[in-house]
């Protein structure tokens, strides 16, 4: 746990403001981000404090998988059931706002605007899926 780290603070239900979805990974939790690039925007993120996506280890991929099933499922249950127009990914270093992992999950993917079409762009240089 970080106390400086926002997401930290949000993890642990200190940060009254924002309002945690139903999650059912208790060592993740998944809120709306507060500057939405699509009409769904969710944040999965950790409870335990890790670093961006950048401190990433082949044994962490169970961790990432679960991260992008609980986004699927945050966004089915909002009534958004296309999951082939949906992005997911993580802003890569020096990209990220805030280091402490957190997964973006954005639908409907088609109608992202322009600013979001390029600042979530697939697999580019800030922005891998």
């Amino acid at each position: 746990y970080d106390g400086k780290c926002v997401f930290c603070r949000i993890a642990r239900r200190e940060e009254p403001g924002t309002a945690l979805l139903p999650c059912e990974d208790e060592d993740l939790v998944c809120f709306r981000d507060i500057k939405p690039g699509a009409p769904h925007h969710y944040l999965v993120v950790p409870v335990k404090h890790m670093g961006n996506c950048k401190t990433l280890k082949t044994e962490h991929i169970p961790l990432v998988k679960r991260m992008m099933e609980v986004g699927k499922a945050v966004l089915q249950k909002n009534n958004f059931n296309d999951l082939n127009d949906v992005r997911m990914g993580f802003h890569w270093p020096p990209f990220c706002s805030i280091a402490h992992l957190h997964l973006h999950v954005l639908a409907p993917a088609s109608q992202l605007g322009f600013f979001s079409r390029l600042y979530y762009r697939i697999n580019s240089y800030w922005f891998i899926t």
